[in-house]
């Protein structure tokens, strides 16, 4: 988690993730298999998600310099927002993140794998939600650490998980292996994308060992067709 002080650059001619990746394993070792993942199209979870009942009691910025207008948006089963992505590299040191290579690094998660380390975000697809304040309390909304997220970009759906905390005022930010799956430039300093990613968050869902990414496809293929029957 950290507070950007400047505005990423748009992504723009992203290399598309190869085709031959590794499967996830459920160590966090590997990363995510694909960039479009589960039964589920990004055009359908998209049909459900035009209008905002907004549920948060204010607005959020993308970024520190940037007004306040995300809405935290309530469905059935669901909550979601339309933001950013900056590229979050916090957890265990890796070669792709750690202090060297990204300024706001922290060494911890807010929640951990199941053998209490922390999350790896190089290869573990996560999604960043604000920590708890006036403006929304994401608990108190049925979302929890290692629930399911349907993250949905340039057409592509990837599932992560609930996997660390971030400033109380500013929303938009996922895992540097989340960024990757979707053709994002993953770089934590440079790298992300200014605008046009939907985060779907299913209520009440959690994935474990919150490691397994290929569970987290699993529930999240299932938690998806469950919304689109439900909305």
């Amino acid at each position: 988690m950290r507070i950007r002080t400047l505005t990423l650059a748009a992504a723009s001619g992203a290399a598309l993730l190869a085709a031959g990746v590794l499967p996830a394993q459920a160590n966090g070792s590997a990363g995510p298999a694909s960039t479009q993942e589960g039964s589920v199209s990004a055009a359908s979870l998209l049909a459900k998600v035009t209008s905002c009942q907004q549920i948060s009691n204010g607005k959020y910025r993308t970024d520190e310099e940037t007004s306040a207008t995300v809405p935290v948006c309530g469905k059935n089963g669901a909550v979601f927002w339309k933001a950013d992505m900056d590229v979050d590299c916090d957890g265990q040191r890796t070669a792709k993140c750690s202090e060297s290579t990204d300024p706001w690094y922290q060494d911890d998660t807010a929640f951990h794998q199941s053998n209490g380390q922390p999350l790896r975000a190089d290869s573990l697809p996560y999604v960043v939600v604000p920590s708890t304040s006036s403006i929304w309390n994401y608990s108190s909304a049925g979302i929890k650490g290692g629930g399911v997220v349907a993250v949905i970009y340039n057409n592509k759906v990837e599932y992560a998980v609930v996997g660390d905390t971030g400033p109380t005022q500013i929303i938009g930010e996922a895992s540097y292996a989340t960024a990757q799956a979707l053709g994002i430039d993953p770089d934590p300093e440079t790298g992300g994308t200014d605008s046009g990613v939907t985060y779907i968050l299913f209520k009440n869902s959690k994935v474990s060992p919150i490691e397994s990414h290929s569970a987290a496809v699993t529930l999240g293929d299932s938690l998806a067709k469950q919304f689109l029957a439900n909305n």
